[in-house]
């Protein structure tokens, strides 16, 4: 029971980050800036969720499964927030 609220607790702190996130997208007044805030919150709130259904995973091959997933989104989320950044600065704008 404690581990499942425990779960529940990071998911929901994962879902919060990703909230913080889009309202940064929304709110903030440029491209670096609203960049800035998807990464990071994004990058948080993918970790605490997967750590919280890792919690909840029956087998070691599903933790191993949702360590990938977290692995190769995290990676591709800081490689297309350079490209975007990349070109914003090339471009010279916001």
């Amino acid at each position: 029971m404690a581990l499942e609220l425990l779960a529940l607790a990071l998911i929901a702190l994962g879902a919060f980050f990703f909230l913080a996130g889009t309202i940064g997208l929304l709110r903030f007044p440029d491209t670096l800036c609203r960049l800035h805030a998807l990464t990071k919150a994004d990058g948080l709130g993918l970790g605490l969720t997967c750590l919280g259904i890792a919690l909840l995973a029956g087998s070691a091959g599903e933790v191993a499964r949702i360590v990938l997933i977290w692995f190769f989104v995290a990676f591709s989320s800081a490689v297309c927030g350079h490209l975007i950044a990349r070109h914003v600065r090339g471009a010279g704008g916001r």
